[in-house]
């Protein structure tokens, strides 16, 4: 019972959309309504707020840890194990996808699965962001970088933790998400129009 408490407020945390919050308190436009659509720091950026973006991002950042460390930190007490605190993990995730508050029309997720990720294990965070921005620096693509880092995030589960790990189904349905949610990237990568960094238009993670 206590893993589907923490479920839910998990659930309920990822869906505070900063993008929309912080927008809506620096009088901005709904992220919903310009650019990529795409309700995150990226996006917000377009409006040329820069401390709004950031706000974005690390509210982003910080609800995914903030669901898993509380959940980390309460286990013990409440009798909830490794796998509750994977499926912690997922709903908040999933809360960020799909939020509960904005009608279901949420983010991608990258900032919020690197919060998860750092909270589970710092290594298993670094060395995800690691391989994101040798993908950056490489070919100046925000989306590729983000689908090589998602693909990235269940190796780097396996190599720290084993394959055998309840931590491992979590992260591959959260990387498996993440990746759905660029299907248009994919698809504009495949086709060779996926414009890079420091181009005029560029799509958010």
């Amino acid at each position: 019972m206590a893993t589907i408490v923490f479920a839910i407020a998990a659930y309920l945390i990822g869906s505070l959309s900063f993008a929309v919050i912080v927008s809506r308190a620096f009088r901005l436009p709904d992220p919903h309504s310009y650019g990529s659509g795409n309700p995150g720091a990226t996006n917000v950026l377009r409006t040329g707020k820069k401390l709004a973006a950031a706000l974005t991002l690390a509210g982003d950042t910080g609800k995914g840890a903030l669901a898993v460390l509380l959940a980390k930190h309460f286990a013990a007490d409440y009798g909830v194990d490794i796998s509750g605190i994977a499926l912690v993990a997922l709903a908040v995730f999933l809360g960020h996808v799909y939020p509960v508050f904005f009608r279901f029309k949420g983010g991608k997720g990258v900032a919020t699965a690197l919060g998860i990720l750092c909270a589970i294990d710092v290594r298993l965070g670094l060395a995800t962001l690691a391989s994101w921005l040798l993908v950056v620096l490489m070919f100046r693509m925000v989306s590729l970088a983000s689908i090589i880092a998602a693909v990235a995030a269940p190796i780097c589960t396996v190599w720290l933790f084993g394959g055998a790990s309840p931590l491992l189904p979590a992260v591959l349905l959260l990387a498996a998400l993440l990746i759905y949610r660029h299907k248009e990237n994919i698809q504009r990568l495949l086709a060779g129009k996926e414009a890079r960094i420091g181009a005029k238009k560029h799509d958010p993670a």
